[in-house]
């Protein structure tokens, strides 16, 4: 037990280091938005979505209804119920007693962690690994919220690069290696600027649109894709 603990806090040092700035982020630009300190720490405590939150922040200050904002997560946060269900394969009977719990704690960062560990994974360790995560994303939004009050105001407001950021960091990687990414992620682009350079949508919901048609459009290619290695 001893054992597994420190390999816990261990594995959770990295995703602690690396979540505080993106919430410290996110709390000065709550701060800019004029919500309230509990209701940005309610944000980082329940909802727990990370660029999902940003993301959320942004249409709730474009005056976007909470149903647009409930789908526009739902959409965005979609890879956590395939994350999840892979997840449920490698816990213990103990713990899935606490399957809820611990599926609330999923994120990138947590899912690539957990699934790299050898072996079937304890309650233990999961629960300290996802608890890492979730008190560095809590704290740094509260403390970055408390900052936005000291720092100028031109500051408070570029720190919505940080979103921009965070994005390209997670798509990064498969552009790399995949020209199909690529040019998945200069279509979104595009396609949101000709839906909003025309105004033919409500505010907010040209993100959904974009979600929907490129998701489409990528998993056609990855069916192309399959069945030509198939044929090879």
């Amino acid at each position: 037990m001893t054992r597994q603990v420190q390999d816990a806090f261990k594995a959770g040092i990295p995703i602690f280091i690396g979540y505080v700035p993106a919430a410290i982020a996110f709390g000065i630009l709550s701060k800019g938005c004029g919500i309230s300190l509990l209701e940005c720490f309610l944000f980082s405590a329940v909802v727990f979505a990370g660029a999902s939150q940003f993301i959320a922040l942004n249409l709730l200050m474009t005056g976007m209804g909470p149903g647009g904002i409930i789908l526009t997560t739902l959409l965005v946060n979609f890879r956590h119920f395939l994350m999840s269900a892979y997840l449920s394969t490698r816990i213990g009977k103990i713990a899935k007693r606490y399957i809820f719990m611990i599926a609330f704690g999923v994120t990138d960062e947590v899912f690539s962690v957990l699934s790299f560990k050898k072996g079937q994974l304890s309650k233990t360790f999961v629960f300290i690994l996802q608890l890492s995560a979730y008190s560095a994303w809590v704290s740094g939004t509260v403390t970055g919220y408390i900052l936005g009050g000291f720092l100028p105001e031109i500051l408070s407001q570029s720190m919505g690069v940080a979103l921009y950021a965070l994005l390209l960091a997670i798509v990064l990687p498969e552009i790399k290696t995949s020209i199909k990414a690529l040019v998945l992620t200069i279509s979104s682009g595009l396609l949101n600027t000709i839906l909003i350079k025309f105004d033919i949508l409500p505010n907010g919901w040209t993100i959904i649109v974009c979600i929907l048609i490129i998701a489409l459009a990528g998993s056609f290619f990855i069916a192309t894709e399959v069945q030509e290695e198939n044929c090879e």
